[in-house]
């Protein structure tokens, strides 16, 4: 029975919702954006019917994708576009193209049109940066190898889901204009109309929006309402120039990614991002109808087992073939294998041209929730799977290197596992003590990195699996001073330290640690031995710090 409230009741009511619901989900660990569809699904038509007029609730939704893709522009600077490179260009690329043919070829085996399932094949090949990044950082890995290729994938993914909405929005503009579609007309109008609209963006980004933030800046308020409206206003002009609100939203955030004022916006409207996206996946929860897709659902099990399972294969595939060791291809896959919320607002766009029904909507919806909630758990026991599954993956590894190894007669001073943040600075410190370093890496752009910062020819790269307990025997260990290991995860560290042991090292062996948990687990180790000592660099870190301002401080009170 429809509930007689106006719409601020109805809103209010929902809202609650929404907050209970949201609330049990977080003390449960699944993510928000299920909640939000699972609210949609009760308050829509099939349950308790609250939405039955939803107009105020759409408007906030098309705000809440405006405010989602301004962010996202926004992040996207030139020089983060420029430092990309080549490997997640690769991966990016070639994980869009294998995954939208295959499930394309699903599609079309569970009976959709060739339409449909090219539709559906392209939706699922794009992940959820919110979810990845989230996940990521709670564990711990968004610094590792794998989860800097994630993020570089995640880029290109960005990039890629911005241009197929240009195209599906000209296509469906062109449609409706009439029944005749003339491609080569179209293309001339996209090119026109979207490279005027890039020149004007262009002309604003260089000598507009700098001199304009400079005065708007003054005022936080100021600065969040002139952003709201330079978004939506650009969203705006975008629709009406036939293309999306979402292609106008992206490009609002592209023309201020450059300035210096970047992150204080994106920390401002974060916020209101988060609370208008609520009102989109209620809506598309909502407006599921479980009548239609009922027929669907095996099609839907399908499809999520193929994100699940063949994302991760397709990376261990492309990432084997440049160079990088299985282990690293199957988390990245792991990390990114679940379909995204530019998945939904893509499908929502392809209905809303005409290209789609309903029932393909629903079906995409069923396979984010299912995705979703399955890389929920498995992105947190990702490295334990990784252990597990070792074996099967040492047999997909590449034998043959990107770079020969140094030579046996080389004689090192240090030897250091992993370039992340600390391992390039240690290196940076060794190189200036006058030490020869060999940097034992499983990123084949480590090499790249260090004649970046001038040091290759004092630093040696080998690029190897630390965790292969017969890897340590090819290195060099017996005239090494000491051996560093940068890499974070204790039972990497505990198998490697192990198998240096017995290749012969007898140098100390350092250790990396995060956290205090993390130096309790190599006790025993340090006891037998296996272990020399073990560095904690970020509490390191802030003791050099607190020792620099007790001196500071001192100094300050000499002269007075």
């Amino acid at each position: 029975m429809a509930l007689e409230l106006d719409t601020f009741g109805i809103t209010a009511l929902i809202l609650a919702l929404a907050a209970t619901v949201a609330f049990l989900a977080h003390r449960a660990r699944q993510p928000l954006i299920i909640a939000f569809i699972v609210v949609g699904i009760v308050v829509g038509p099939s349950a308790l019917d609250w939405v039955h007029e939803a107009e105020a609730l759409e408007l906030f939704a098309e705000i809440g994708i405006a405010i989602l893709l301004f962010l996202v522009g926004l992040k996207l600077d030139v020089n983060l576009v420029r430092s990309v490179g080549p490997v997640a260009l690769a991966t990016g690329l070639g994980q869009i193209v294998i995954m939208a043919i295959v499930g394309f070829g699903i599609s079309l085996l569970f009976g959709l049109d060739l339409v449909a399932a090219a539709v559906v094949g392209v939706a699922i090949t794009f992940s959820s940066t919110i979810i990845v990044v989230k996940l990521l950082t709670d564990h711990r890995q968004l610094d590792q190898l794998h989860g800097r290729v994630a993020l570089g994938l995640l880029i290109v993914q960005d990039v890629v889901v911005i241009i197929v909405m240009i195209v599906l929005t000209s296509i469906g503009t062109g449609a409706a204009d009439g029944a005749s579609f003339d491609l080569g007309a179209e293309a001339l109008r996209i090119l026109l109309g979207g490279g005027g609209l890039l020149v004007g963006i262009g002309v604003a980004m260089r000598w507009v929006l700098p001199w304009l933030l400079d005065r708007v800046a003054t005022s936080q308020e100021l600065l969040i309402v002139w952003s709201v409206a330079w978004a939506i206003g650009v969203a705006a002009l975008t629709d009406v120039l036939g293309f999306s609100i979402e292609v106008g939203a992206f490009l609002a955030g592209f023309a201020l990614a450059s300035t210096r004022y970047r992150e204080q916006v994106h920390a401002s409207l974060s916020g209101l991002r988060d609370f208008l996206l609520l009102f989109f996946f209620i809506v598309l929860g909502a407006e599921l109808d479980f009548a239609a897709i009922g027929a669907q659902v095996p099609l839907a099990i399908a499809l999520s087992i193929f994100v699940l399972v063949g994302t991760p294969i397709i990376m261990i595939g492309i990432m084997s073939l440049m160079g990088y060791p299985a282990r690293v291809g199957f988390l990245a896959g792991l990390a990114i294998a679940q379909i995204s919320e530019f998945s939904l607002i893509l499908i929502a766009l392809t209905r809303d041209i005409g290209l789609v029904d309903d029932d393909i909507v629903g079906l995409v919806t069923l396979v984010a929730l299912i995705t979703i909630a399955g890389s929920s758990y498995l992105i947190p026991y990702s490295e334990r799977f990784a252990t597990r599954l070792e074996p099967l993956l040492s047999r997909l590894q590449r034998r043959t290197p990107r770079t020969a190894p140094a030579s046996d007669e080389q004689r090192y001073d240090a030897i250091v596992f992993g370039h992340g943040r600390f391992g390039s600075q240690l290196i940076r410190e060794l190189v200036g003590e006058g030490c020869r370093v060999l940097l034992v890496e499983w990123d084949p752009f480590a090499e790249v990195r260090l004649q970046d910062a001038e040091l290759a020819d004092r630093v040696d790269v080998v690029f190897g699996d630390a965790r292969s307990p017969e890897f340590p025997e090819t290195l060099p260990v017996h005239d090494a001073r000491f051996i560093i290991t940068t890499v974070p995860d204790v039972d990497t560290n505990l198998v490697l330290a192990a198998a240096l042991r017995r290749a012969g090292a007898t140098c100390p062996i350092a250790v990396t640690v995060h956290t205090d948990g993390q130096a309790h687990l190599y006790r025993q180790a340090l006891i037998d031995g296996t272990v020399s000592t073990v560095l904690h660099p970020f509490r390191e870190a802030a003791d050099d710090a607190m020792e620099a301002l007790k001196r500071l401080e001192a100094a300050e009170r000499d002269d007075d």
